[in-house]
């Protein structure tokens, strides 16, 4: 019996993945579960329609994060911080700051994007990998002066 399954079934396959299955497995496991439903053609026709719908919409996230993280690479932040002795800063600069420095510019993204360790404590020039997706990676400039 060929059945479409709703939800990820160890053993079995993955969500919307068309899968044959013994009859008794899918009548008294899969469907009264509402983990599978059978696999008609109107069924079918629906999943495929769906995986299109989402192959497309993640074409376009991929298209705007690829121009989001052009900006981001070129874009120069200058973050000025009060300093003492040697050159050293009074308190640090965040993840918070650097975005709102970012969105200053007109640009906006996921504070949690970046990958800042720690918070910067020393002047000079870092460069901060911002991952938008799995594939795409920005490179945000960022440089702290004197005060």
């Amino acid at each position: 019996m060929q059945v479409i399954l709703q939800q990820d079934v160890p053993n079995v396959g993955s969500s919307g993945e068309l899968v044959k299955v013994r009859p008794g497995f899918a009548r008294n496991y899969l469907l009264p579960r509402q983990l599978a439903v059978p696999a008609t053609i109107a069924q079918v026709h629906r999943v495929e329609h769906e995986k299109a719908v989402a192959l497309a919409k993640a074409e376009k996230l991929k298209k705007e994060s690829r121009e989001l993280a052009q900006k981001l690479s070129a874009l120069q932040i200058t973050i000025a911080r009060a300093v003492g002795e040697d050159d050293k800063l009074f308190g640090s600069v965040t993840a918070k700051e650097i975005h709102a420095a970012v969105e200053a510019q007109g640009i906006t993204f996921d504070r949690k994007k970046m990958q800042l360790a720690e918070p910067l404590k020393q002047l000079g020039a870092v460069e901060i990998p911002v991952k938008l997706l799995s594939d795409v990676v920005a490179t945000l400039k960022v440089e702290v002066v004197k005060k």
